[in-house]
């Protein structure tokens, strides 16, 4: 049986919350979507520029928005927050400056948290960002998910890649998993990812389940 819902969405209100919260009515809603990925991707350009090291993964596992009337809270999760802070001791402030300006917030007060997770390479989205960074180094597909597989350490972990691997002429699905991955479960709480990596060979797509937790019957 094939799975085409996202695992995320299939389990909202049961082991998974929506990343942003706010009300709008309807003629507004478009814009606020919009908004709130904008800000995201505005997040994002903002910590890629401002680490200053080799790799270009970010380490964000999420990013939480919460609007009110006048007050937009966002929650930013981290896996490695001291590489940010430590290159830019006002980064956060810096960061919401700016964001003020890009958004014009004027009569709107912006509060921006960073948030360490415990452990970072249980996030598909910074596992994935290991991931890519080893295709860009030419390391074996399959190599780099089996040290991905270590470094997670969960219950249960499927990876797939897709796309010219290894430079193939055809392109062909990879993936290995290790332990229970149960997607058909609803009280099963999975965390998934869909994360594009540019090659010289093309765009691949690396797509990552982890197995967190199960919730008592």
């Amino acid at each position: 049986m094939g799975q085409k819902i996202n695992p995320l969405g299939f389990r909202l209100g049961t082991t998974q919350i929506h990343h942003s919260i706010w009300f709008a009515q309807p003629r507004n809603y478009s814009e606020n979507l919009q908004e709130d990925q904008k800000i995201r991707d505005f997040i994002k350009n903002y910590i890629q520029k401002n680490l200053k090291i080799s790799s270009n993964a970010e380490g964000i596992a999420r990013i939480e928005i919460e609007k009110g009337i006048d007050l937009t809270t966002i929650r930013i999760f981290m896996g490695f927050p001291k590489l940010l802070l430590e290159n830019k001791p006002r980064a956060i402030k810096e960061l919401q400056m700016n964001l003020k300006k890009e958004f014009h917030y004027v009569n709107r007060k912006l509060n921006i948290a960073i948030i360490r997770i415990r452990n970072p390479y249980r996030n598909p989205n910074i596992l994935a960002e290991f991931i890519a960074e080893q295709l860009k180094n030419r390391v074996s597909s399959r190599k780099a998910m089996k040290k991905a597989i270590e470094l997670a350490d969960t219950k249960g972990i499927r990876i797939q890649i897709s796309g010219r691997i290894g430079g193939k002429e055809i392109a062909r699905v990879v993936w290995i998993r290790e332990g229970r991955v149960p997607l058909q479960t609803i009280r099963a709480k999975i965390d998934y990812c869909s994360y594009p990596v540019r090659t010289i060979f093309g765009v691949l797509g690396i797509k990552i389940w982890i197995f967190i937790d199960k919730e008592e019957e």
